[in-house]
């Protein structure tokens, strides 16, 4: 994988974030508070719990934050998949928000 190639997929994926908040809030499910700086996207709950996901460009990396612990994804046919074999990006990101909030949250890469 180039640099070019990581950055486009990581792109979508920081957008797709975004896009899943928006939805999440605009349906009314759960008010979350998410911001992005960068290469990285601060998911809040209204109980203060936080998701933070950010890139690690050096090594091609998405590294995700949750009260379950860390886990880091590498881009492969086709999706972001945990380097120890825990799954796929939106799934485990599905997982930890609906875990952390109370509230059943569905992540998607669109």
């Amino acid at each position: 994988m180039t640099d070019s190639e990581f950055m486009d997929q990581a792109e979508n994926l920081l957008r797709a974030i975004e896009a899943g908040c928006d939805e999440i809030n605009d349906r009314d499910l759960i008010d979350l508070d998410n911001q992005r700086v960068g290469g990285m996207v601060t998911i809040v709950f209204p109980n203060k719990s936080q998701l933070v996901i950010n890139l690690q460009k050096p090594l091609y990396e998405v590294w995700l934050a949750a009260q379950a612990g860390g886990f880091h994804f590498k881009y492969s046919e086709g999706y972001w998949q945990d380097t120890k074999g825990q799954g796929e990006f939106f799934s485990l990101l599905s997982r930890f928000a609906s875990e952390q909030s109370g509230r059943l949250l569905v992540f998607s890469a669109r």
